[in-house]
């Protein structure tokens, strides 16, 4: 599943506005529109040069987004952090540089200060498409939240934080980290509850996990029939089926 979630947030956090450059003193449009080349062919740490040598004579807010771009793609992520910020500083209302932000702090770990920067993107985003995806990156970053919480033994605050998770976008994963929490916990139904929502989903590649947590709970309050059926359906997720069969063993 974490591997599944990296390739999610690589794949969505960056919005790259690749724009020639004609409103920029003479000597930065060219260096920017050079770096932009050299992005697009492939050539960071060129396009970084180039980057660097047109804030030589601007700081236009396009430059240092495009700084922040190729950072986070290079994965030099305090590099990136500080361009967006610097972007930021030049443009507040530049909607996508808190978006590029937000990207990086997640991918540096930084999951409190990644939810401030996607809140202030969806603020400020004028598109819908732009505000949902906003929302599902507020509500990941939660979730990562709840996780280093439940490591620290906070199970309440895990719980506080799958709950703002959903507030802005029904994850599949924030139901199954709430699932296991409330199972850990000894909260059954609520556990139960919180499965529910994932097998009710039309698509989620979770259900396994949530047939294995729903059994698991029913497991608890002794209603071992009920169990069996949801460890049987947890078996057809490669991933569970080892856990489900042995419970299955367990339980015959």
């Amino acid at each position: 599943m974490k591997k599944k979630w990296t390739s999610i947030f690589l794949s969505l956090f960056l919005f790259t506005s690749i724009a020639i450059a004609q409103d920029m003193p003479p000597d930065a449009a060219k260096a920017y529109n050079e770096g932009n080349k050299l992005f697009k062919a492939g050539n960071l740490d060129g396009a970084v040069q180039q980057y660097n040598e047109a804030l030589k004579t601007s700081k236009d807010y396009r430059i240092y987004y495009q700084l922040g771009v190729t950072f986070k793609k290079l994965n030099k992520l305090n590099a990136a952090e500080e361009a967006f910020r610097a972007c930021i500083q030049n443009n507040p209302n530049f909607d996508i540089a808190y978006n590029g932000l937000g990207g990086a702090y997640f991918q540096d770990g930084k999951y409190a200060e990644a939810v401030e920067s996607f809140k202030k993107f969806e603020e400020l985003s004028k598109q819908k498409q732009h505000k949902d995806q906003a929302k599902e990156y507020i509500a990941r970053a939660y979730v990562k939240l709840s996780e280093q919480a439940k490591k620290d033994g906070n199970y309440n605050k895990a719980i506080d934080n799958l709950n703002e998770a959903l507030k802005y976008n029904p994850l599949d994963a924030a139901y199954i980290q709430l699932a296991s929490t409330y199972y850990e916990t000894g909260e059954y139904d609520k556990a139960i509850s919180a499965t529910d929502q994932v097998i009710n989903m039309k698509s989620s590649g979770l259900k396994g996990a949530a047939y294995y947590y729903k059994g698991m709970s029913l497991k608890q309050k002794q209603d071992v029939a009920k169990a069996k059926e949801n460890f049987e359906l947890a078996k057809r997720d490669a991933q569970y089926k080892r856990l489900a069969d042995y419970e299955l063993n367990l339980m015959k």
